[in-house]
């Protein structure tokens, strides 16, 4: 596979954490690349090590070894302003915890990666909440809005920067299994009519069937 067809590439990522006395491994070696476009799910029980993994190639947390290339730059190489903005401007993020400021409208939510990165555009913003069926609750502060409608404004904030790949980090955990569900057909959607590229952590097979790939990760290491 050329590196053009796969912006994300991890060699080797080893993780551990120190609970105690004791040493636990949390990445165990795990290699792995990414396809353009390609919706990835990442499938395991609960302190599997998926949740380490996709922060591991997000960014967000260094390896104690290995390497994460991200359209052929190493992540972890360069000042943590070049990565901050790597994050900023090419990454896209949906947690299960929404992370939305609720003193901020759906509409400033969304806006806020504009803001940080000195770019802002109302007009992009509101679009963005259109694509995810929200035009009519801009306004709307987060405890005004359900938790599937706060999912959603997490989704738009993740786009609205037109990033490269979309990480998202349990994005139905805090949802019932239809509104799960209604998240997840809206991903994959976007994912594929923008041609983004889509990785996915989940606990649930059944959603992680509907993706163009899955990776079981059992004790740190992929199966």
């Amino acid at each position: 596979m050329a590196s053009g067809d796969a912006p994300l590439i991890a060699r080797n990522l080893r993780r551990s954490f120190r609970i105690g006395p004791r040493r636990i491994e949390v990445l165990r070696g795990i290699s792995m690349e990414v396809r353009h476009g390609e919706a990835v799910f990442l499938v395991g029980a609960s302190g599997a090590g998926k949740t380490t993994l996709l922060y591991t190639l997000a960014g967000l947390e260094r390896p104690e070894e290995g390497t994460v290339e991200f359209r052929g730059r190493r992540l972890y190489s360069g000042s943590s302003r070049s990565q901050a903005k790597i994050r900023n401007t090419e990454m896209g993020f949906v947690f299960q915890g929404y992370f939305l400021l609720p003193e901020l409208t759906a509409l400033e939510n969304v806006m806020m990666p504009e803001m940080i990165g000195g770019r802002v555009k109302k007009s992009v913003a509101e679009e963005s909440l259109r694509a995810v069926g929200l035009s009519e609750r801009l306004q709307h502060l987060p405890a005004e809005l359900s938790g599937g409608e706060q999912q959603r404004v997490a989704i738009a904030r993740a786009l609205v920067n037109n990033p490269e790949i979309v990480f998202a980090d349990e994005p139905t955990g805090n949802l019932d299994s239809k509104t799960g569900d209604a998240i997840i057909d809206l991903l994959l959607s976007l994912a594929r009519e923008r041609n983004k590229t889509l990785l996915v952590v989940t606990h649930d097979p059944r959603l992680a069937g509907r993706g163009d790939r899955q990776l079981h990760i059992v004790d740190g290491q992929l199966e």
